[in-house]
Parts: structure tokens; C-alpha cells; sequence
């Protein structure tokens, strides 16, 4: 029976002084057994934490008491395991890094479409369906007939979007992304380009894959979440996925057969990514990790020490 509350939320709003708050909301984490990640900025809140009921509860009943927060966008699911490591609340410049200064989710956003409504949407033959995410992301799961953007980072996006808008010049645009957070941006900065009809699911595929009963569910393979059960699946039950913890990437077991593959250290992947001093940093970390198995101390982070 699953014991761990995983609560995904964002909000776009302004603050005026993130730093101010960074400091209470780890104090309220703590108290109550919270772990995961909160990023901070002058535009508003992300992340993903983890805990009791009743830890999240009340996690979450202080930050809709932020400033103008009373409404957060929040998707829960469950974890048979805590899966995180620690509790991190980050000072960013962005709560989602797509680096356009014009771009402003609080003054225009593309169409929200609920979650019964999107296979309607996406089925129409004039609809150009994009997928926000990132290519790892992408690579163990999306909807049939998405154009995949093959990003490493958000921030490419737009470069992306430069590069071939002209191939979905007059038609609208449907986008899509894990929480719902990405597309906020995402569809902001097309409206801002022109696009005049654009629209994007609510509350991600997260929310989807919670809503849609099976049977009725266009969705291929898992979605990649940003916490230890690395995927869930329809009813946001945890996949088979694990995680690189050289890269980040997910792998499954025939990337874990691969010759490439070293625990901690590389997969096939990324193994040309990094230099001999970088993987013998990543064993040296492996080992540490593993030692640290071994006294009992299961709750450190292979990724970060």
C-alpha cells in the first residue's frame, strides 16, 4: 500500500522578495517531514514534495497562504517509498527556464483544455500537437502524431520554434507537458510570436493519466517525473523506469545490459558525454553511496552526495 503523498504544484505569481520566504517554507518542510524540491522566484513558485498526508497537508496549507498562491496548481500522487533524498527550496531566476523576458504567464496564456476534453481536441486533423517536453522525457512516452521538439533543455525551445514555425504557419497549435507548468510558458511565448489559436492540456499529463480511465487513453509508454520513481503510468501508478544518476536520464532494464552501462556512472546514452575525470568523479560517488548503504543510511542521494 502506498505510504508517500507526492505533491507536484506551481504557481505563477509575483513576489516580491522570494528570498524573504525561502527560509520559513524550509522551516514548515521540516517540521513536518517534507522532502523534495521548491524552486523560488520573482515569478512564483515550483516544484515536488513528498510526505505523510498529513505532512503535505500542511506543506500545502502554508503555501496557499502565500501571496496570491490561494489557488495553486496541485497534482498528487503516491510513492511506495519517500523519494527524495532531502528537502531543497532554490533561489532561480525563473520557476521554469525558458529565458524570454517578454514572456509573461500572468498576462497571457493559450486555451486551457480539461483532461476529458483533449482527445476531442487532438484528433482534429488540423491540429498541430507539440510536445514540450525535453528529449528524455519524451523518449519513454508521449501522444501519437506529436511533434517532438528533441530538446535537452526548455531554454532551447524557442530556437526550436524559430527554426520551424513556418511548418505550422495558420493552424492551431496544442501543446502539452508533465504538470502543466512548461506549457504556461510555452504557450505565452507563442501567443507573444503571433499564434493566434493555441491551447494546451490542464494539468499535464499528469492530470490525464490520473482522469482518463485506460481504455479511453490516447497515451503511449510512461511519463518521466522529476523524483526517485523516475516514471508512473495510467492511474499514476510508479513505472519500471530507473535513473542514471550520471546523466538523469531513465533507463530501463536492457539499458541496464548494455556494455555502456555502469551504476552511478554511465549509461549508453550519455557515456560520450563525459571525460575519464568526470566517470572516475561518478564512481568515487557510487562508492560513497554504497557505503553509505551499507551503514543503513538509505535516505542519501547517489546524484548529489
Amino acid at each position: 500500500m502506498s505510504t508517500f503523498v507526492v505533491a507536484a504544484l506551481y504557481k505563477f505569481t509575483p513576489f516580491e522578495d522570494p528570498a524573504v520566504l525561502r527560509a520559513p517554507i524550509r522551516e514548515v518542510c521540516d517540521a513536518n517531514g517534507i522532502r523534495g524540491t521548491l524552486l523560488l522566484a520573482r515569478e512564483g513558485i515550483n516544484g515536488t514534495i513528498a510526505g505523510s498526508r498529513d505532512g503535505i497537508d500542511a506543506a500545502l496549507g502554508y503555501l496557499r497562504g502565500l501571496p496570491g498562491c490561494a489557488d495553486l496548481e496541485v497534482k498528487e500522487s503516491f510513492a511506495p517509498e519517500m523519494p527524495f533524498a532531502r528537502m531543497k527550496v532554490r533561489l532561480k531566476k525563473e520557476i521554469v527556464t525558458l529565458g524570454q523576458s517578454q514572456v509573461d504567464p500572468n498576462r497571457d496564456v493559450g486555451t486551457y483544455v480539461e483532461p476529458d476534453a483533449w482527445n476531442r481536441l487532438v484528433q482534429s486533423n488540423d491540429v498541430v500537437l507539440i510536445d514540450t517536453r525535453n528529449d528524455y522525457e519524451t523518449a519513454i512516452g508521449t501522444f501519437p502524431g506529436a511533434v517532438d521538439p528533441g530538446t535537452r533543455t526548455f531554454r532551447e525551445f524557442p530556437k526550436w520554434w524559430e527554426e520551424n514555425r513556418s511548418r505550422f504557419e495558420g493552424r492551431p497549435v496544442a501543446m502539452f507537458c508533465t504538470g502543466g507548468i512548461r506549457c504556461e510558458k510555452a504557450t505565452s511565448y507563442l501567443k507573444s510570436e503571433g499564434v493566434e489559436e493555441v491551447y494546451h492540456l490542464k494539468g499535464g499529463i499528469l492530470k490525464y493519466l490520473e482522469t482518463v480511465p485506460r481504455e479511453e487513453s490516447l497515451w503511449n509508454g510512461e511519463c518521466y517525473v522529476f523524483d526517485g520513481r523516475v516514471s508512473v503510468g495510467h492511474g499514476l501508478e510508479p513505472g519500471p523506469y530507473e535513473m542514471c544518476h550520471a546523466c538523469g536520464r531513465p533507463i530501463s532494464e536492457p539499458d541496464k545490459a548494455d556494455p555502456a552501462f555502469e551504476e552511478g556512472v554511465s549509461c549508453a546514452a550519455c557515456l560520450e558525454e563525459y571525460t575519464d575525470a568526470d566517470r572516475a568523479r561518478f564512481r568515487e560517488r557510487q562508492r560513497q553511496h554504497e557505503l553509505s548503504l551499507a551503514r543503513g543510511d538509505r535516505n542519501r542521494d547517489p546524484a548529489t552526495g
